[in-house]
């Protein structure tokens, strides 16, 4: 009995996870205020540091979660459901980094209306995945395990938009019979990383989806 008693139970992983959604978040924000400042070096400048600040902050609750992770006897959801779901939600983050840094090392010199629209769906995919992540510690209501799906399948919608715009992106760029070939390796690259931040908030949504039907 005493053992039982001195052995770590629960953790503060709802919490954790919360922090690091928040963090996401600020970065996709972040990356949306750099994408529509792009013309001015200064604010672009100062907008690739908030990304660069805000993954920082995601990246170290991740560590704190797997180190809680490795200390915790008793785990309020599946231990390997929140190794999945707390580094799946840091892959986002990483995607965010990722866009803005490949911006700056190809020197892409302007926006174009499918980075914008790329843009706004991560953005909007980050914000229901902060919503879906809040709900997780009330899944024992039934009206909060029906709201927590219907923000996954939310996400799951807006993946299929940004999928949607990718194909017309590619179409467009080599449909351009004037389109320069060092212009046009940057975009599809820019393109493709934009898109794979809504994939992999897809990702996170069927982890929630799959927490949700083992703990409700």
């Amino acid at each position: 009995m005493l053992f039982g008693k001195l052995l770590p139970r629960e953790g503060n992983f709802f919490d954790l996870f919360n922090q690091h959604a928040d963090h996401t978040v600020e970065a996709a924000k972040a990356f949306a205020a750099l994408v529509a400042n792009y013309s001015n070096p200064e604010l672009r400048a100062k907008y690739n540091e908030a990304v660069d600040k805000a993954e920082h902050a995601a990246d170290r609750v991740t560590h704190e979660v797997n180190r809680v992770l490795h200390t915790t006897f008793i785990t309020p959801i599946d231990r390997e459901q929140i190794h999945a779901l707390i580094n799946t939600m840091d892959d986002v983050a990483d995607l965010l980094q990722d866009s803005a840094e490949t911006m700056a090392l190809y020197d892409v010199q302007t926006m174009t209306e499918e980075i914008t629209r790329l843009t706004d769906l991560s953005l909007k995919c980050c914000e229901r995945v902060r919503d879906a992540v809040r709900l997780l510690p009330k899944l024992a209501d039934p009206a909060t395990t029906e709201a927590a799906l219907k923000t996954c399948e939310e996400i799951d919608q807006l993946e299929g938009d940004a999928d949607r715009v990718m194909r017309m992106a590619m179409s467009k760029l080599f449909r351009t019979p004037d389109m320069d070939v060092r212009e046009l390796i940057k975009l599809k690259a820019i393109y493709e990383l934009l898109e794979k931040i809504t994939d992999v908030c897809e990702d996170v949504a069927n982890i929630i989806e799959g927490i949700i039907l083992e703990n409700s």
